[in-house]
């Protein structure tokens, strides 16, 4: 009984290595691209926003754009990591938000083909701007994957929250986020005119 004491304060005391930043662990590039995504709102709400539109659209809309705009982010991160480190200007990143909170407030019904079209024109350009500030290095390209899969996630979670909502009322909210997303898109906007 005395011996079990010092053995199990020994054992609760017991401080193992600690890695804060995850560069010992293997998960450091990854875990950036990852966090990138999801802490870049310039990436992240037309990415939503878009997963919404498919999600109002139906299950083969949704379907087709989840796989879709993670490949065209990834080919638009790779073509930018060939490219010059470019200066991102943010009026266009405030038009993303404006046409996708557009479309989805107003319920936009696009066929299959033009609704692809879109999805890929958002991955190819969030993804090129990713990729130009990436450099070249293993590190890179395992950010790069790490961005994709969050786009993958984030597309798949919210799309599948979206088409399962029938309910008149849902739908209606799903569209009031989607002028949320539009009007953040046009103060963006405005503070990207004043500023430059």
């Amino acid at each position: 009984m005395y011996v079990r004491a010092p053995v199990a304060i020994a054992a609760a005391t017991y401080v193992g290595a600690a890695h804060a930043h995850l560069t010992s662990s293997g998960m450091g590039p990854l875990y950036d691209g990852l966090m990138h995504f999801l802490l870049s709102p310039e990436d992240l709400v037309p990415a939503f926003g878009l997963a919404l539109l498919a999600g109002l659209r139906g299950r083969e809309h949704s379907r087709r754009a989840l796989f879709t705009l993670p490949s065209a982010w990834l080919l638009g991160s790779v073509l930018g990591l060939n490219a010059a480190v470019t200066s991102v200007n943010g009026a266009w990143s405030a038009l993303w938000f404006i046409v996708v909170g557009g479309m989805v407030a107003a319920d936009v019904k696009l066929s299959m083909r033009a609704f692809t079209v879109v999805a890929a024109l958002v991955g190819l350009y969030h993804g090129y701007l990713n990729g130009t500030g990436m450099g070249h290095s293993v590190s890179a390209a395992i950010a790069m994957v790490g961005l994709v899969s969050a786009v993958f996630v984030l597309f798949a979670l919210a799309a599948a929250f979206a088409v399962q909502l029938h309910a008149q009322w849902a739908r209606v909210a799903i569209r009031v986020v989607g002028s949320w997303i539009a009007a953040s898109g046009l103060l963006l906007l405005g503070w990207s005119i004043r500023g430059g």
